[in-house]
């Protein structure tokens, strides 16, 4: 299964990409798996993803728990806690 994986703010940074299409194994069933399985890549990724409580997430837009399936998921998006007002 394709993904497009789309980082913001410190994380875009910190994984030196915007965006990037991934093909997680049939294992990765969740956010926090998909994280974790980004992380496992390369140094560059574990390092962006080392604290995964500032990382958020959103799931074809919408915004999800870490723990949310990614079945049928074209998208997911990865950032920092937003604020406003």
């Amino acid at each position: 299964m394709a993904i497009e994986m789309l980082y913001f703010a410190w994380v875009r940074e910190r994984m030196g990409c915007a965006q990037e299409i991934v093909s997680p194994p049939p294992t990765v069933t969740t956010v926090a798996a998909l994280v974790d399985w980004l992380a496992a890549r390369d140094a560059t990724s574990a390092d962006a993803l080392a604290d995964r409580a500032r990382l958020r997430a959103a799931v074809d837009q919408d915004f999800v728990a870490m723990d949310a399936g990614i079945a049928g998921a074209r998208e997911v998006a990865l950032f920092p806690p937003v604020t406003g007002g």
